[in-house]
């Protein structure tokens, strides 16, 4: 079974108004079905990647001291 066709299986198409023959609307499911397929294998997440940096920096940084206030060094 391909991308498109277990994409395809899900979808559901309904026809609210007019008359299409059966070649409109096969060709309709097949250009549907084939962009959800492309849409589906391109929104893909991309992989947290950890450098040790990364790793590392959070262990730099000091807590904000919020009991001092921006004037201390004014003297």
């Amino acid at each position: 079974m391909t991308a498109a066709e277990s994409s395809a299986e899900g979808v559901r198409i309904e026809v609210l108004s007019g008359s299409p023959t059966e070649d409109e609307l096969a060709a309709l499911i097949a250009v549907v079905s084939e962009a959800y397929a492309g849409e589906a294998a391109e929104a893909v997440a991309e992989e947290d990647v950890r450098t040790a940096w990364s790793l590392t920096q959070r262990n730099l940084r000091e807590p904000l001291r919020r009991d001092l206030t921006w004037g201390r060094f004014a003297g």
